[in-house]
């Protein structure tokens, strides 16, 4: 099973996975719409370092604004782009991945396969209802 991915350096990685953060900043922007893991970087060192943490869905980007600085954690800065995320699905317990720049795939063994299938059925439901 392959997943899209990205990695996010502390604290914003956990401020996602707990849901207090629904907007990531970047100074780059994707055509990609759809689930992505949220990795934690190995650096800082700040627990838990080097693991997939949650599953969020990449809805929309748009330029960043002022109104979008609370949800993002962060101020406005030049050229910044608000990816706006929800659906946010904690991964329990959060698993070792070795993570990388920008947008990409992760590969999972068979066992995390049927962990992270779960996470994301369980969502696809929700969103049916």
């Amino acid at each position: 099973m392959t997943l899209k991915a990205i990695s996010l350096k502390q604290p914003w990685a956990n401020l996602v996975a707990s849901g207090k953060k629904t907007i990531e900043t970047r100074k780059w922007k994707t055509p990609y719409r759809g689930d992505l893991v949220i990795c934690s970087s190995k650096k800082p060192d700040i627990y838990p370092a080097g693991y997939a943490l949650c599953i969020v869905e990449l809805y929309q980007i748009e330029p960043m604004k002022k109104k979008h600085e609370k949800k993002a954690c962060i101020k406005v800065y030049p050229g910044a782009y608000s990816w706006f995320l929800r659906n946010t699905r904690p991964i329990v317990p959060p698993m070792a991945v070795k993570g990388s720049l920008g947008i990409f795939n992760l590969s999972v063994s068979p066992a995390k396969k049927r962990i992270l299938a779960s996470f994301a059925k369980g969502v696809s439901r929700a969103n049916k209802v």
